[in-house]
């Protein structure tokens, strides 16, 4: 198996197992991930994660030219060909629907980074990009504009979206996100948020910047 069929082979596995943890719902959501040629594999528009193959999905160049595939990609192709774009850094992009995270974005508040994996594994709070409309360019320039030391940003009235060196990390970087927004969800139950000491901050920060390649 080819490098680029590997890729494509992780789309797909990483879709449904987004969708077994109830990272996505349906159809909705979306994935890709970056080709050794420079192109972007992505998923396809409106077709079940659970009857997804290869076959199903659609590569694209950097200008959004569909260059294989027999389905139109996802609507919301420039979120993903913007972050591609902007960061060679990145590998792989989720925009997921989580539902912790999505009450974050609802209400436009910023998820805060109160835990030290957090930190270090996400590169600090997750802040909430201004909305725009789905599918359009400017939401893909916003939301990127967010991720130059960050591995999730939140879309305002939407969800979330992750990004990092390739689609494992991306998925992990969703699942941490969405696990913290649930306990901070939680904790303010109990009391007042405590952040993390500006020390730890600081020593962790160098960390993120490292895992995801740069």
């Amino acid at each position: 198996m080819s490098e680029s069929d590997d890729i494509k082979q992780q789309v797909v596995e990483t879709a449904q197992r987004l969708l077994q943890a109830g990272l996505v719902e349906g159809t909705a959501g979306n994935l890709s991930a970056r080709l050794p040629d420079g192109n972007v594999v992505m998923t396809p528009s409106s077709h079940p994660y659970e009857e997804m193959t290869v076959a199903d999905l659609a590569v694209l160049d950097l200008d959004g030219n569909l260059v294989e595939g027999e389905r139109a990609p996802t609507s919301e192709k420039a979120l993903h060909l913007a972050c591609m774009r902007e960061y060679a850094d990145v590998g792989g992009v989720i925009h997921s629907h989580a539902k912790y995270a999505t009450m974050f974005a609802i209400t436009h508040q910023p998820i805060p980074c109160v835990i030290e994996e957090f930190d270090i594994y996400v590169g600090g709070e997750v802040p909430v990009a201004d909305y725009k409309l789905t599918g359009s360019d400017e939401l893909g320039e916003e939301c990127a504009r967010h991720l130059a030391d960050r591995g999730a940003v939140l879309m305002a009235n939407h969800g979330l979206l992750t990004v990092g060196k390739d689609l494992a990390q991306a998925h992990k970087v969703a699942s941490l996100v969405e696990r913290t927004a649930e306990i901070v969800w939680g904790a303010r139950a109990l009391g007042k948020i405590v952040p993390l000491p500006d020390e730890t901050r600081k020593k962790f920060a160098p960390i993120y910047k490292f895992m995801r390649g740069r």
